[in-house]
């Protein structure tokens, strides 16, 4: 017997997130995560990430790397939201 109301797990658990508020919190620890992946061996040099409204706070030991990162610091914002698959975050501050 076939249910007509049926409907996808994936799109029942969304709705759960958005009703509990945990999608955005959620999000921001994917994109943590994503943190070293995106940037690579570069990351060992980065520590205490953060976000608080919608900005990436990121601790830095390496005054050159700062300064690459913050000549492409809108490539970076959109490559980590795109691995999220949402706009967690607007901004960047490199410490």
């Amino acid at each position: 017997m076939k249910r007509n109301d049926a409907e996808q797990i994936g799109k029942l658990i969304q709705q759960y997130l958005r009703q509990e508020s945990l999608e955005s919190p959620l999000n921001e620890q994917r994109l943590l995560d994503a943190w070293p992946q995106v940037l690579g061996p570069a990351a060992s040099y980065t520590s205490n990430l953060y976000i608080r409204n919608q900005t990436l706070y990121v601790h830095l030991t390496s005054a050159a790397l700062r300064q690459e990162l913050m000549m492409g610091r809108e490539l970076l914002v959109r490559t980590l939201n795109q691995r999220v698959g949402a706009t967690v975050i607007t901004n960047i501050i490199f410490r």
